[in-house]
C-alpha cells in the first residue's frame, strides 16, 4: 500500500499514530461551526466574530476565522442579486410620454405616423423575439429585426433598418407601448437624434397600438413559425413573409392593393 501511495513506511506509521488525535484548532472550529450553522450557513467572518464575542465571550482574530472556515470548508452562501430590483433601478431613469396619436389611425400620408412593438415567437422549445415598425397610412413594414434575446439592440437595430428604408420628414411620429425598451434613455435619444416625435400608449391599453397588434395577428396566422427547427430557419421564414406582406398581400381596405402599391398611390395623391 505504501508503494502504491508512494509514501515511506515510517511516514505512514507516524501518520497512523496521530490519526485519531484532534487537530490543534479543532475546538475553535467547533465554536465557529456552531455559530455558522445557527446562521444557516449565511454568516461571513464579521458576523461570526461578533457572535463569538457576544454569545461565547471569545475573542478571535478575523484571519484565524477565515483560515478555519477555508480549512473546514465552511463556505458562506452568497445572496444573489435580485434581477427585478436591478430592472426597477434602471427603470428609474426611464421616461414615458403622452399618447399623442390618441388612436387616430386614419392616416393618408406615408411615413408620417409609425407604429412599433415586439412580439415573441415560440419555436423548437425556445423563443425568438420580433421587433417591427409599421407605417400606419400604407400598412407597410418599414423596419424589422429578429433576435434570440430582448436586449436593447433588438429595437435599436430595428430603428436603424427603418432609417435606411424610408425618407423621414420633420412631422414623423413613432408610437409604441410603455415597454422597457421604448422608455429606455438609449431609445429615446436615438429617436430624438432622428428628429422623430415620440408617442406612447396609455398603460395597459393595447388598443392604443392596434395597427401593430393587428399585423402580429396576421403574421402568426400566416407563418408556420412553431415548426421551425433552427433560429436561422425562422429568420428566413420571417424575411420571406415581410417581402410577401409588403409586395404581394393585397388588402381590401387598401383599395385591393398591396402596402407598397398603396404607399405609391398615396404619394402620388399627396403631390
Amino acid at each position: 500500500m505504501c508503494e502504491i501511495a508512494k509514501v515511506s513506511r515510517s511516514g505512514y506509521y507516524q501518520w497512523l499514530k496521530h490519526s485519531d488525535e484532534k487537530e490543534w484548532d479543532y475546538d475553535d472550529y467547533l465554536l465557529i461551526k456552531e455559530i455558522f450553522d445557527k446562521g444557516k450557513r449565511k454568516y461571513g467572518w464579521r458576523t461570526i466574530q461578533m457572535k463569538l464575542l457576544s454569545d461565547k465571550k471569545t475573542i478571535m482574530n478575523h484571519k484565524k476565522i477565515i483560515r478555519i472556515k477555508k480549512k473546514y470548508h465552511l463556505f458562506t452562501k452568497i445572496r444573489r442579486i435580485n434581477p427585478y430590483k436591478a430592472i426597477m433601478k434602471k427603470s428609474l431613469e426611464h421616461r414615458t410620454c403622452e399618447n399623442k396619436l390618441d388612436r387616430n389611425f386614419k392616416q393618408n400620408i406615408p411615413f408620417k405616423i409609425l407604429s412599433t412593438d415586439i412580439t415573441y415567437l415560440p419555436f423548437n422549445h425556445r423563443f425568438a423575439y420580433l421587433s417591427v415598425i409599421k407605417d400606419i397610412a400604407s400598412r407597410e413594414v418599414v423596419g424589422w429585426n429578429i433576435a434570440r434575446h430582448l436586449e436593447m439592440d433588438l429595437v435599436m437595430d430595428t430603428v436603424e433598418n427603418m432609417k435606411n428604408n424610408i425618407a423621414l420628414s420633420p412631422d414623423t411620429m413613432i408610437h409604441s407601448d410603455q415597454g422597457f425598451h421604448y422608455t429606455n434613455p438609449l431609445y429615446i435619444e436615438k429617436i430624438k437624434d432622428l428628429k422623430i416625435d415620440q408617442s406612447m400608449s396609455r398603460k395597459g391599453n393595447c388598443i392604443d397600438n392596434a395597427p401593430i397588434e393587428s399585423f402580429f395577428g396576421h403574421l402568426k396566422d400566416d407563418v408556420d413559425y412553431k415548426n421551425c427547427k433552427t433560429f436561422e430557419e425562422l429568420r428566413l421564414q420571417i424575411e420571406e413573409y415581410m417581402k410577401y406582406y409588403n409586395n404581394d398581400r393585397q388588402q381590401w381596405d387598401l383599395k385591393k392593393m398591396t402596402p407598397v402599391e398603396y404607399r405609391n398611390h398615396l404619394l402620388e395623391t399627396v403631390r
